[in-house]
C-alpha cells in the first residue's frame, strides 16, 4: 500500500509543472491585444479567424510603393498566441494595405500556419496569369480591394470587374474594404462581378444603421447567393465601444438573423487603425451577443469557412 500511495503521489507532483505550465499560457499576454483572459465562449473544433493580418519588417521589408505605414511586428509566432488563447483552429490571412500588392508575407505566413490557413491577396492589373497559379498554389482563396481612402473612379471600377474575371476560374472570391457610401457607388459592378464577393468589416455598414441603402444591397446580393458578410468590429465601423459595440451589435444580429449561412467572423488582429488595442476575448465573446443560438455559432465559425475557402470538413 505504501508503495502504491508514493507512487500516486510522484505522479501527483510530476503532474504540477504541466498544469502550472497551462494556465500560464491561458494567461499570457498576446502583443497587440489587451487582455489575458480567455474568452467566455469556446470555439468549437475547426473554428476559423477569417480575417488577420501579418506583418514582419524584419523578413519583409515595406514596398517602395506603399503608401500606408507599416504596423509594429505582429508576427506568425505572436498570432499563435492569439490562436491559443481564444481557441482558434485554423485562419485566414489578409495582405494589408502596407504591403501594396508584395503578397509575400501571407504567403510565408500561410506555409507556417498549414494545413489550416487560406489567404486573401492584393493584386494590380498587371498581375501575369503565372503569378495568379502561383498564388492559388500558395493557398490564396481571394482578391481584396481596400477603397476607403480613395475616391471611386470609372477606372477603378474597371479595374475591379477586370480582376475579378480573372480570378473566377481559380474559384477564388473578391473581398471589399470599403465604407457604406461607397457599396451604393459600386451597385452596379457587384452586380456584374462572376464570382463570390466577401464585404470586410459588414461592410461598415453600422455607422450608419440599418437605415443605409448599403445594407439592402448586400442583403439582396446575399439572396442572389452572390456574397458573404464577415462579422468583425474596428473602430471605425463603431461609435458605440467596448464592451458591448451597440451599434455593430444591431447590424451583427440583424445579418445573422437574415443569413447565417452566409457569414464569417474575424478578428481583425492586430487591429491596424486601433492605437488602443481591444481584447479580442471580448471580441469574440460579442458572437454570444450576435449569435445566440450553438448551431448557428458553429455554421459561422466552422461550416461557413469550410464553404468560403476550402477547408477540409471537421470530424
Amino acid at each position: 500500500m505504501m508503495r502504491l500511495t508514493r507512487r500516486v503521489a510522484i505522479q501527483a507532483v510530476a503532474a504540477l509543472p504541466a498544469l502550472s505550465t497551462a494556465g500560464a499560457l491561458a494567461q499570457k499576454s498576446v502583443p497587440n491585444s489587451a487582455g489575458t483572459e480567455t474568452p467566455k465562449l469556446k470555439a468549437p473544433n475547426g473554428a476559423c479567424d477569417c480575417h488577420h493580418h501579418i506583418y514582419d519588417s524584419a523578413r519583409f521589408p515595406q514596398p517602395a510603393q506603399a503608401k500606408t505605414p507599416i504596423q509594429p511586428n505582429a508576427r506568425v509566432q505572436e498570432y499563435r498566441l492569439l490562436k491559443q488563447r481564444l481557441g482558434i483552429t485554423r485562419d485566414v490571412v489578409v495582405t494589408p494595405s502596407a504591403y501594396a500588392t508584395d503578397n509575400s508575407v501571407t504567403l510565408d505566413a500561410i506555409s507556417q500556419l498549414r494545413p489550416n490557413a487560406r489567404g486573401v491577396a492584393v493584386v494590380g492589373s498587371d498581375v501575369t496569369d503565372a503569378e495568379l497559379k502561383s498564388l492559388d498554389a500558395g493557398g490564396i482563396r481571394g482578391i481584396r480591394f481596400s477603397l476607403t481612402s480613395t475616391k471611386i473612379s470609372s477606372a477603378i471600377m474597371e479595374g475591379i470587374e477586370l480582376l475579378s474575371r480573372r480570378v473566377a476560374p481559380f474559384g477564388w472570391h473578391t473581398q471589399f474594404q470599403t465604407t457604406a457610401d461607397q457599396v451604393v457607388e459600386l451597385k452596379d459592378v457587384l452586380n456584374r462581378i462572376p464570382c463570390a464577393l466577401v464585404f470586410d468589416h459588414m461592410g461598415h455598414v453600422s455607422p450608419s444603421g440599418l437605415e443605409h441603402p448599403a445594407y439592402q444591397i448586400i442583403c439582396r446580393l446575399i439572396d442572389e447567393g452572390q456574397s458573404w458578410v464577415k462579422l468583425s468590429v474596428t473602430f471605425d465601423n463603431a461609435k458605440d465601444g467596448p464592451p458591448g459595440f451597440a451599434d455593430v451589435t444591431a447590424v451583427a444580429q440583424a445579418f445573422v438573423k437574415a443569413a447565417p449561412e452566409r457569414l464569417v467572423w474575424g478578428s481583425n488582429w492586430p487591429h491596424p487603425n486601433e492605437s488602443k488595442k481591444p481584447d479580442d476575448a471580448v471580441l469574440l465573446d460579442l458572437l454570444s451577443q450576435w449569435a445566440p443560438d450553438d448551431q448557428i455559432r458553429h455554421r459561422i465559425l466552422v461550416e461557413n469557412p469550410e464553404a468560403l475557402y476550402g477547408f477540409e470538413k471537421s470530424k
